[in-house]
């Protein structure tokens, strides 16, 4: 595989009160073209921040991030975003709100916006509103109005943290069989690390602010992935040591 993503000596600051404050501290990473990479970190780590940058969302920051071999300078329809809310219009249809985002010459293709709606599970809704969506449901569509721009990275800032346990699994699922189906590289930023350890294909764990690269875990839980099972287990301990290494509680005592 190639790189999709390359980052060199990323360094990001915001100025607070007249304070500069480091949020990123030369980051160095690597991403391959069409993997799926996990970024976990503690709160306010920087790690929501890092994803901004690779999406073009932020441009004011130190070093070179390039993506899909263009330095990034701007958001752009190759780099797709989902929040951690779906961000649908809410007075438009499903099918409305993909359209909305679709450029000019695709605007008026009903079936490209039924395929990628297919690829999610949400054959049949087109025509539903977001409110009478349940949040799996109004997050599938988020899904696909940002996979109808064939983005060549798929960015996911904690998708899933506001939905409830169950209908975790069943999206986690779902962008693991997106993932394979459609072959587009995947980064999500989560701070479960049950989570990260499941979908990724490594784990890059960040520090406490300043932010930077502590660790980069490679994950193989073999075909089909499992959450349980020694695989799973010992890259579970293994990330949770590296977690408390800061901390002044026993490893023990937090799990």
């Amino acid at each position: 595989m190639s790189a999709i993503v390359t980052i060199q000596n990323l360094s990001k600051r915001f100025v607070t009160n007249g304070k500069a404050v480091t949020a990123l501290d030369d980051i160095n990473l690597t991403i391959e073209k069409g993997s799926f990479t996990s970024i976990i970190g503690a709160s306010g780590c920087g790690k929501s921040t890092l994803l901004r940058i690779i999406g073009g969302l932020d441009t004011d920051y130190e070093g070179t991030v390039v993506v899909a071999g263009e330095t990034v300078r701007k958001p752009s329809r190759q780099k797709g975003f989902i929040f951690q809310d779906h961000r649908l219009l809410p007075w438009m249809t499903v099918r409305e709100n993909i359209r909305f985002s679709l450029p000019e010459e695709q605007k008026h293709d009903d079936a490209w916006i039924e395929k990628n709606l297919e690829i999610v599970g949400l054959a049949g809704f087109a025509d539903a509103l977001p409110r009478q969506l349940s949040g799996g449901m109004a997050q599938r569509a988020a899904i696909a109005r940002a996979l109808a721009n064939r983005p060549k990275i798929l960015l996911l800032d904690e998708p899933f943290s506001a939905l409830d346990a169950i209908t975790k699994i069943h999206m986690q699922e779902e962008m693991l069989r997106i993932w394979k189906q459609e072959k587009v590289t995947m980064i999500i930023v989560t701070h479960d690390i049950e989570e990260a350890i499941y979908l990724g294909q490594q784990v890059v764990v960040l520090s406490s602010r300043p932010g930077h690269i502590r660790h980069i875990y490679p994950v193989d839980l073999g075909t089909p992935r499992r959450r349980t099972g020694t695989l799973f287990s010992q890259a579970k301990e293994e990330i949770y040591k590296e977690f408390f290494k800061e901390e002044e509680v026993p490893f023990y005592y937090q799990i």
